[in-house]
């Protein structure tokens, strides 16, 4: 059995050294902002052969995975759909959950399978049918892990929705939030619910690096107390 999370790292790392012809093609909607990315972050053709492995006949439909790169904020395109046969890859912008992102910053904070959680589930999925439910045209999806197995329970399927349309990366920096659904854009949802299609891979996971954090210098006048600890014996008579 192939040890995910460690796969997972060693294919982030190895992103800047993608081949030429699996970089990511981004549209031209989102080519013009100036946050969009040259070239995708992860080798996401690496990514969607790995993934595809992993799940063997679990999968009927290989030519065309979907890969959703949860560690690049919202205003990112980051679902990635590949290409498996031309080895192409192209970038969309796609919602996660409000229970992921409670402060609404666009950066997903942390997953959960939880019903009720209105967050985001890591994981494999199958795409399945096509139906038209409270948001138009959606598509069903069945959770493949331990990490997404009440996918059909909480009702989490692929649909569009006004507050995934890209142009509000451009008047609010970042999309609005799903209740852990993945929605894109209205004008991208019909060509999304065809190439992907029923009988397919869909991935979510947290891919890219996290940003680095700030570091903060110290408090004038801090700058030589030295903290104590006592993992052993006394503890300290004074606080430091």
């Amino acid at each position: 059995m192939i040890d995910r999370r460690s796969m997972l790292a060693g294919l982030a790392s190895a992103g800047a050294l993608a081949a030429t012809n699996a970089r990511a093609q981004v549209p031209g909607w989102i080519s013009q902002h100036p946050q969009a990315p040259a070239a995708a972050p992860v080798d996401y053709l690496a990514v969607a052969r790995a993934q595809l492995a992993r799940e063997g006949n679990r999968i009927a439909v290989t030519d065309r995975v979907g890969i959703v790169d949860f560690g690049l904020p919202s205003y990112r395109p980051r679902f990635a759909l590949v290409d498996m046969v031309a080895g192409r890859i192209d970038m969309y912008p796609v919602t996660h959950g409000r229970g992921s992102d409670p402060q609404h910053d666009g950066w997903l904070k942390s997953f959960s399978n939880r019903p009720g959680s209105l967050a985001t589930s890591r994981g494999a999925y199958r795409t399945s049918d096509y139906y038209w439910g409270a948001n138009g045209s959606s598509m069903r999806l069945v959770g493949l892990d331990p990490d997404n197995s009440n996918a059909d329970m909480r009702a989490i399927v692929v649909h569009g929705a006004w507050y995934a349309n890209p142009s509000l990366i451009a008047t609010q920096g970042k999309l609005g939030r799903s209740e852990g659904c993945f929605v894109f854009g209205e004008e991208l949802l019909p060509q999304i619910l065809y190439k992907l299609g029923p009988g397919r891979l869909l991935f979510a996971d947290r891919l890219s690096a996290p940003p680095p954090q700030p570091v903060l210098p110290p408090l004038p006048g801090t700058e030589n107390i030295v903290r104590t600890g006592a993992p052993g014996g006394a503890l300290p008579g004074t606080a430091d």
